[in-house]
């Protein structure tokens, strides 16, 4: 993964001549992978925990109080971690601090394994939870601010995916660790790997981010310009990204004008973005789902599962919520933010209410099947949604903040669950304590389906204006920066135009060379064609005028035939005066060439004859030439 961000890291002139046609999709989804990486460590400890509850209970005697406190514990660290991450990041920028809480993780992980006892073991997990709560806060701030408009939901869901992924992957890691010894030794060792393994995707967070760039909008905002254009031009090409430049800057200094300190989140605008946001932070949690994921075993042990198929039971849960977080990816760009947490939560009421009927019916396995229902709803809607929508609320310059004080109260909301599910389910008992999630549930598609727009589609300088004050000079100054940015994208568009039209000329003109070149080749193929016709013909020609004049008529052939059949001295034949005497010929012919050195007529001086066969026929043809010759005369 290092080799994704050294291009735009190592270039030396961002604004030169070098020109992108498009982005990288590698380098884009490569900062997504980077960053999402803090949903797999904010997944494994949702689990990992779970999985080492029930061994920490049976080795320290933990009370039902005590055993909520040491999971709950992390939130606590987390909720702290979430309110400085914001007034960190926007001073020291996302990466670094996604840096720092990831490292804040990696050794608690290891401390965790190393504990004595369950105040050590508490004071560890508020370490990793501060961690947790600073990469939360900030990871998919980190990618909204990184991604193309047209796949922001897509690349943030990657936190949530890799979420998923540790929840799965722990589950399946607790089911082996719980199987692989005795109860005598889960108890001693086993609960310490369960825990002690987060270090290893705390590690890979680490060295993913250590590797690449800052968020291209908080490098604009401190007005490291060209660095934001370099990371903006490997994500979107050239001349998208110097559009995109010119907006975040424009949106920055509107901001400036307007306002820029943290109490602008408590006027009349942004203050409703705050509660839309506080609002799905705080029913991502109380809608039920972390109750299954905290407590799964124990719920599954409770309904009868035992010999360690309770974690299988888990685990199969995850592996649902791992398929269904997948096929979200695919919808949200697709369907809308606001549609699928309509379909998701309506979804979750009803299957909420199923599990608190199949609790009354006792039936274990269809409780499971509920179970996984409620958590395919889940996992495409109000799972990762809220985490998409929250960053993409605020304006940049107090998205940070903005996000973290949203984080925080999701964190807070996730104590409570922790904190108090087991009391409800050892009190009420599974079914209540459904039917009370169900009632959440409603509660929450109501509260969508009044306040929360959608933000599909929109870049995140259209959504921040839709909460700008509603004032005379806030307005007027909205409506210049509007008009500003319509002429700067218009001005983009014509230049877009301008060179697609220089193009597609310069094409029509290589297009007409290349179709007179290919026209000359044709004609002078088709006469070279011609050519080779032709002195096919002439050759075929010959070939016949030749073999005529070789070939002689049949009743002379038979005449000379005949006379030679006859035997006649040479004294008696009356040899005429032009031939001269018999001995004068006799003479002649002695001293004539050879038939070995006489020619055929298609063959030149100097040119041997190649069979013993032709020698024959030569010669038999010269002598049937002077036979004619002879009976002519």
């Amino acid at each position: 993964m290092a080799g994704l961000f050294q291009d735009a890291t190592k270039q030396a002139n961002p604004l030169g001549t070098a020109i992108r046609t498009q982005g990288s999709g590698k380098y884009t989804f490569g900062l997504a992978l980077s960053a999402g990486l803090a949903g797999l460590l904010y997944g494994y400890d949702t689990v990992s925990i779970s999985g080492a509850i029930e061994f920490l209970r049976a080795r320290y005697g933990l009370s039902t109080v005590m055993e909520g406190f040491v999971i709950s514990s992390i939130m606590i660290g987390a909720i702290a971690g979430a309110a400085a991450a914001g007034f960190l990041s926007d001073k020291f920028g996302r990466r670094r601090i996604l840096i720092i809480g990831g490292g804040f993780f990696f050794v608690a992980a290891i401390w965790s394994a190393l504990t004595a006892g369950p105040i050590d073991l508490i004071i560890s997990r508020m370490v990793g939870g501060y961690g947790i709560g600073l990469t939360a806060a900030l990871a998919v701030t980190y990618i909204t601010e990184s991604a193309p408009t047209n796949i922001r939901g897509l690349l943030s869901f990657s936190y949530q995916m890799l979420a998923v992924c540790g929840i799965f992957l722990t589950n399946v890691i607790n089911y082996i660790i719980a199987s692989y010894g005795s109860h005598s030794w889960d108890v001693n060792v086993g609960w310490r790997w369960m825990l002690g393994l987060g270090a290893i995707p705390a590690a890979a967070f680490l060295l993913a981010m250590l590797c690449s760039p800052e968020s291209p909008r908080f490098l604009i905002q401190v007005g490291r310009t060209e660095e934001g254009f370099a990371v903006l031009e490997h994500i979107l090409g050239t001349e998208r990204a110097r559009l995109r430049t010119d907006d975040i800057s424009a949106s920055v200094k509107l901001e400036h004008e307007m306002s820029k300190e943290f109490h602008d989140l408590f006027r009349p605008g942004l203050r409703k973005a705050l509660v839309i946001g506080i609002f799905l932070a705080v029913f991502n949690q109380f809608i039920g789902m972390n109750a299954i994921s905290y407590y799964g075993p124990v719920m599954f042990a409770d309904l009868g599962f035992g010999g360690d198929t309770e974690f299988l039971a888990s685990a199969s849960v995850g592996g649902v919520e791992l398929v269904a977080t997948v096929i979200g990816m695919y919808l949200i760009d697709m369907f809308g933010r606001k549609r699928l947490m309509e379909i998701g939560t309506g979804l979750m009421c009803a299957f909420a209410l199923c599990i608190a009927a199949a609790y009354a019916m006792g039936s274990s396995l269809l409780t499971l099947v509920f179970v996984m229902a409620f958590t395919a709803s889940f996992a495409f809607s109000m799972g990762p949604i809220p985490w998409i929508v929250i960053p993409e609320l605020f304006p940049t310059y107090l998205r940070g903040r903005a996000t973290g004080l949203c984080v925080m109260c999701l964190l807070f909301a996730n104590w409570v669950i922790a904190q108090f599910t087991p009391m409800m389910i050892d009190g009420w008992g599974g079914g209540i304590s459904f039917l009370i999630f169900s009632a959440l549930n409603l509660v929450c598609l109501l509260g969508i389906i009044a306040l929360v727009p959608e933000t599909m589609g929109r870049t995140l300088e259209e959504i921040e204006h839709l909460w700008q004050p509603k004032t005379d000079m806030a307005a007027a100054k909205y409506a210049l920066s509007s008009a500003d940015a319509n002429i700067r994208h218009a001005e983009a568009t014509l230049r877009r135009v301008e060179n697609e039209r220089l193009q597609a000329m310069g094409i029509m003109t290589m297009a007409e060379r290349s179709r007179i070149a290919a026209q000359k080749k044709v004609f002078a193929l088709e006469a070279e064609q011609r050519a080779r016709e032709q002195q096919r013909k002439t050759a075929a020609a010959a070939s016949e005028a030749a073999a005529e004049a070789v070939e002689e008529p049949a009743s002379v052939r038979e005449a000379g035939e005949a006379g030679m059949d006859e035997t006649v001295p040479m004294s008696d034949i009356a040899w005429p005066t032009t031939i001269g005497s018999p001995e004068t010929n006799m003479a002649a012919m002695q001293a004539s060439p050879s038939t070995d050195e006489m020619l055929p007529d298609d063959r030149k001086p100097g040119q041997t004859y190649r069979t013993e066969d032709e020698r024959e026929a030569q010669a038999i043809d010269r002598a049937l030439d002077s036979l004619d010759s002879f009976i002519k005369d």
